[in-house]
């Protein structure tokens, strides 16, 4: 008989997943009911995509699988998930508007596995639901890494809170079986206090796109446009910033004639066209309201015309009746780049998610100012939740900025 490994030399992460059923497979149900069925049918092919996060100590081992789900709606799945190592806690609705006991569940066992003897590592809560933005402050206090997986909107504050967050659209594609690459590994915390050696990291496709935005600027930009085009690039600099610890710090090192300055909250430039002498003056600085949009609400932050191109592209391809969103997305992507339009394949993703929180339909007859007109509801309704003011003229800029110029007011 194998004599088992001490704690400390068990091979890779160690880690535990608490997933609300109810929660991932109506968001997902939305956006794409195949992938929705492939969630709840085969938990086995994703939750093992997410386990390779690469060979040895990378690799992550699920000492505890949870599933919470409703059994009255969703028994039929309970079977799916036993047989692929879960734990199915049955949450029944306790109250006459149908809310069921998942978060309470979920939390207590949560609790107890961040307490427990296992030394859990690195913590996942596949929900999109905000109400557990304060379990994952405390797994953070406790200095584990935190991953949320959602399906559906993520509020900002539970976003921020987390190390990494696998947005809907990377959730897709891994039921889909069309990501190319296993989920990035976090890095690895010993309970004891010191953070165990991680592997060698790739380049960042963050330093591609803020090297191509910052140098094809008409000027200096405001770091908080670059940031965000550089976690649209590669989600998993959100932890840490690839080791540097801040956004400033990650980006002054970039070199190839790339400049920060931390002055004014921050200015990225291209040194061979421009200088610090270009900064704008203080009363200068009235960030756009795509820059405010963008900084709150995680919505693209892209140019009108960049919008407006994406609107075009996608009307032509929706009439060739694209065979899955992902392949929407990468078509819609490379139009945008042939255009002079330049757009990464997740600013596109992440529009066509927004079209299923307003429920409008990905039909072969929508046209570019109905596609227009359906995003621009989906980004008012992101301020108003964000609750972002707007007086009457900045209402009619966000519209026409959102719109890619299809609506005036």
């Amino acid at each position: 008989m194998t004599e088992a490994y001490p704690q400390s030399r068990r091979p890779g992460i160690r880690a535990a997943m608490f997933v609300d059923f109810d929660n991932v497979y109506t968001g997902l149900h939305a956006l794409d009911p195949v992938a929705a069925k492939r969630f709840a049918e085969d938990p086995k092919h994703w939750a093992d995509a997410l386990s390779a996060g690469g060979a040895g100590e990378q690799s992550r081992r699920f000492l505890i699988r949870n599933c919470y789900l409703n059994p009255v709606v969703y028994s039929k799945y309970r079977t799916y998930w036993t047989r692929a190592g879960f734990r199915v806690i049955d949450c029944p609705s306790l109250t006459q508007r149908g809310k069921s006991s998942t978060d309470i569940n979920l939390v207590l066992d949560a609790m107890d596995a961040l307490a427990g003897p296992a030394g859990i590592e690195e913590f996942f809560i596949a929900s999109a639901d905000a109400d557990f933005t304060s379990l994952v402050q405390r797994f953070r206090a406790a200095d584990r890494m935190t991953t949320v997986i959602a399906a559906g909107a993520v509020a900002f504050a539970y976003r921020e809170m987390a190390d990494n967050v696998v947005e809907s659209h990377d959730f897709v594609a891994i039921l889909h079986g069309t990501t190319s690459e296993p989920m990035p590994a976090m890095r690895s915390v010993d309970t004891k206090g010191g953070v165990l050696p991680g592997r060698t990291k790739a380049v960042s496709p963050a330093v591609n796109e803020v090297g191509e935005f910052v140098r094809g600027a008409p000027g200096p930009v405001a770091g908080a446009m670059v940031a965000h085009r550089a976690l649209t690039a590669d989600p998993s600099l959100k932890a840490d910033w690839g080791g540097y610890g801040k956004f400033g710090t990650w980006v002054a090192q970039l070199g190839n004639g790339i400049e920060y300055s931390a002055a004014q909250g921050g200015w990225v430039w291209d040194t061979k066209r421009f200088s610090g002498a270009d900064l704008p003056t203080d009363a200068a600085v009235q960030p756009g309201i795509e820059e405010q949009v963008a900084r709150v609400t995680d919505v693209p932050a892209l140019s009108e015309a960049q919008f407006r191109q994406m609107f075009l592209a996608l009307e032509a391809r929706l009439r060739e009746n694209p065979v899955t969103r992902s392949e929407l997305a990468r078509l819609v992507r490379d139009d945008c780049v042939t255009a002079g339009q330049p757009v990464s394949r997740n600013a596109v993703n992440f529009v066509i998610q927004g079209f299923g929180y307003v429920d409008f339909q990905l039909s072969d007859t929508a046209t570019a100012g109905e596609l227009a007109a359906a995003w621009t509801e989906n980004v008012e309704e992101l301020c108003r939740v964000a609750l972002m003011e707007f007086d009457e003229t900045e209402k009619v800029e966000l519209r026409r900025w959102a719109s890619g110029g299809f609506l005036s007011g």
